[in-house]
């Protein structure tokens, strides 16, 4: 199991364990993490589940794909460490990942 902490818009911490295979969207709907609508359910056909990944993290998350990158363009906000949440893949590289939900989603 990995560990994943959500900091809401509001500055709550959010922490979770999340199963290897799964994605962060889903661990953040199962966890009721506010700010996390996930529209589309994972498809990446919406911005909905739009977080923006800390700093120490990103090299190790890595980038969005392109696909990716054009729904981001629907988010708002959107910042290098950007990404679509339901597109990172939950792996033991993970463990301790720490993720911010911006103030609103697309």
């Amino acid at each position: 199991m990995t560990k994943i902490t959500f900091i809401t818009a509001s500055d709550e911490r959010i922490e979770t364990v999340a199963e290897n295979g799964s994605t962060v969207m889903e661990t953040a709907i199962m966890n009721a993490v506010p700010g996390i609508i996930a529209e589309c359910g994972g498809a990446c056909t919406c911005a909905t589940c739009h977080v923006y990944i800390e700093p120490e993290w990103r090299e190790v998350v890595g980038g969005p794909s392109n696909m990716e990158e054009d729904m981001l363009d629907f988010a708002f906000d959107v910042e290098d460490s950007s990404r679509l949440s339901c597109q990172i893949k939950v792996r033991d590289a993970l463990d301790g990942l720490v993720v911010r939900v911006p103030k609103r989603q697309g």
